[in-house]
């Protein structure tokens, strides 16, 4: 790389850097959604790359923090805004930029990173590991039902303005992130993310609008949502579109998506980030006609292999030494003994022998407990290197609420 040159983002290039963004990713971005993203990036954190005087590579940091199984809360660096001039491919732009990255989240002391990838076959040589799917479902709400459960009635719903209402909705979302791994606190400023509405990103549909759950004198739940209207030969056949629902409760829960179901002049409901085993999918009278789908959706890769693992909890007691290989973070290679359970963990080098062989990637993908190691095997991806292994860390690292990520960024 030897005719570019990596620097820190200042602010007075963010305009031009932004652009560049846009640039390569082919779309324009609307004016408040520009704004946002200013305020939001932390230019201590992010970088330009140029050649002469043109940006042809742009990278940030977002200093996060993540739920992870056993509910603590992890210092995260979230990788994002990331482009390469598609004049400037393959002179190793992208990996100066996340050797970079790298290297800065670890100086931060943030035992994990995380990514949302536009196209994720890029970043596992990286070693990112998808950790985290989402469903996205049409449901034909002409034809299924929903088993409403005990409590629901006695719920109330009221509308209210998004905006006005979104301190009281994002107290409730602080209750919920240690709830689901994957989760992210929200930084001031971002809150602001689930309410940004801009015409240009409706495709038709309503302004946003928000409908509260409440019960006992208190706030139980919220749903987000717009109304995107059709009219056919045969009448109404609208569609409602969910952007965020959250609930402390099953009845809070339920009553908001009746209410979504109920909307007049629509036939479906189109949620299009929801977990991988969201509630909802128990409530309908009919999966098949919910049109299910999975995308990957969090990509993970532990930066300190030792500080990571010792900051979530296990499913079931867990003494394992793990052979990790990781080229592009060398500090982690090597044996890692991990004891732990549901109540702690700690994981230190040792010389004892490996017994499962695994790379900075694999460990990302099993981090948050939405993989299964044992399927990781099956692929050829882990090696058992002593018999009874595999199965026993299997069962440790998985997690009874699968992981999921309600917004990027």
């Amino acid at each position: 790389m030897t005719s570019t040159d990596l620097r820190t983002l200042r602010p007075e290039e963010w305009d031009d850097w932004y652009e560049k963004l846009e640039l390569a990713f082919g779309e324009s971005e609307p004016p408040e959604a520009r704004a946002l993203w200013r305020e939001l990036t932390e230019f201590e954190r992010a970088v330009a790359v140029r050649d002469g005087e043109e940006i042809v590579g742009t990278a940030g940091t977002l200093s996060f923090r993540m739920s992870v199984p056993g509910g603590a809360i992890v210092p995260t660096g979230g990788l994002s805004m990331v482009s390469v001039a598609a004049t400037h491919r393959r002179r190793g732009i992208l990996t100066a930029m996340m050797r970079r990255q790298l290297d800065d989240v670890r100086a931060a002391g943030e035992p994990l990173a995380v990514l949302t990838a536009s196209e994720p076959a890029i970043y596992g040589r990286f070693g990112y590991g998808v950790a985290a799917r989402h469903a996205r479902a049409l449901i034909d709400t002409a034809r299924v039902r929903l088993e409403m459960p005990p409590g629901a009635d006695g719920v109330r719903l009221r509308n209210a303005d998004p905006v006005a209402a979104l301190e009281e909705c994002e107290a409730l979302y602080a209750r919920r992130v240690p709830s689901r791994p994957g989760m992210l606190e929200r930084r001031p400023g971002w809150e602001r993310q689930g309410v940004l509405d801009p015409e240009a990103w409706r495709e038709g549909a309503s302004a946003l609008r928000c409908v509260l759950a409440e019960a006992d004198g208190g706030l139980r739940g919220y749903a987000r949502y717009s109304v995107k209207p059709r009219w056919d030969a045969a009448g109404p056949n609208g569609t409602v579109v969910v952007h965020d629902l959250e609930a402390l409760d099953p009845a809070a829960y339920a009553a908001l998506w009746r209410f979504l179901f109920g909307i007049d002049l629509t036939s479906a409901v189109e949620a299009r980030s929801r977990p991988v085993d969201d509630p909802l999918f128990h409530l309908v009278s009919d999966v098949r006609r919910c049109g299910l789908g999975l995308r990957d959706l969090l990509h993970l890769r532990p930066v300190e292999v030792g500080a990571a693992l010792a900051a979530r909890r296990y499913a079931a007691p867990v003494d394992v030494v793990l052979e990790v290989e990781d080229a592009f973070c060398p500090w982690n290679t090597g044996r890692w003994r991990l004891t732990g359970d549901a109540s702690g963990a700690s994981c230190e080098r040792t010389r004892d022998a490996a017994e499962l062989s695994l790379g900075a990637r694999e460990l990302g993908e099993i981090y948050l407990g939405g993989t299964s190691l044992v399927a990781l095997a099956g692929a050829g991806r882990v090696r058992e290197l002593r018999t009874g292994a595999l199965a026993g860390a299997a069962t440790a690292f998985s997690w009874p609420v699968a992981p999921w990520l309600p917004h990027g960024f």
